[in-house]
């Protein structure tokens, strides 16, 4: 038996939108420079605290708390319009099923989102039941902190060496080279794939066919694909 976790923002669900608009709309409701779409699609990944201080660093730490709590409200408001709908990539449905109806293999997600957050993007896309453990940054020490990971394979009954993460930041690939588990990286999310693979990423998939392939080659010719992700 292995484990497949999937990173959600960016690998699964096509977020971006909402996610940049939300922070905008946040950091100018709190009468902070409003920060560029590409360093917001940068920390995307991160929990919610790390990454707004990435974006504001000198914001002082007793303020995160209420930037914190700023953007989850604004993000509720901005979902609720509709503006940014928080659809699933293309064949991205397709293969968690077909990878959920497979007897020797887990599913998994380890996301930045929070529990609320996971448990929409569940509801609205009917994918209750196809991942057997989810760890979220309600739950854990941010990305790149190899905890989701560990904690999910420790749930699954499953060594981190029978495991391997899949995302589209290089926060995921680390998080999985500190767990001692495989990466795999997807180039449609929010870091081009040199940084992935300088992060530890063991390939690259390019189209959600192509992850699908590469899986196939994981699941079955594990030691060799692994090689040069072990660090």
């Amino acid at each position: 038996m292995k484990a497949i976790l999937f990173d959600c923002d960016g690998t699964l669900a096509d977020s971006f939108g909402l996610i940049i608009g939300t922070m905008r709309q946040c950091f100018a409701a709190a009468g902070l420079p409003v920060p560029d779409d590409a360093a917001t699609s940068g920390v995307i990944g991160l929990s919610l605290d790390l990454a707004i201080h990435q974006l504001a660093p000198t914001l002082q730490a007793e303020e995160l708390p209420r930037m914190v709590a700023l953007y989850k409200s604004e993000f509720q408001r901005v979902r609720a319009a509709g503006t940014f709908p928080e659809a699933l990539f293309p064949g991205a449905e397709d293969l968690l099923r077909r990878l959920a109806r497979r007897e020797d293999v887990l599913l998994g997600m380890v996301t930045g989102k929070s529990r609320r957050g996971v448990r929409s993007v569940i509801e609205t896309h009917a994918l209750d039941g196809v991942f057997a453990a989810i760890r979220t940054a309600d739950d854990c020490q941010s990305k790149p902190h190899p905890a989701m990971v560990l904690e999910c394979c420790a749930e699954l009954g499953i060594e981190p060496a029978d495991c391997v993460v899949v995302g589209d930041a290089i926060f995921d690939m680390q998080m999985a080279v500190s767990a001692k588990a495989s990466a795999i990286g997807v180039s449609w999310g929010a870091q081009p794939v040199g940084a992935l693979t300088a992060a530890g990423a063991g390939r690259v998939a390019a189209t959600m066919g192509e992850l699908s392939e590469l899986l196939e080659e994981w699941l079955e010719l594990r030691p060799a694909f692994t090689l040069e992700t072990q660090v």
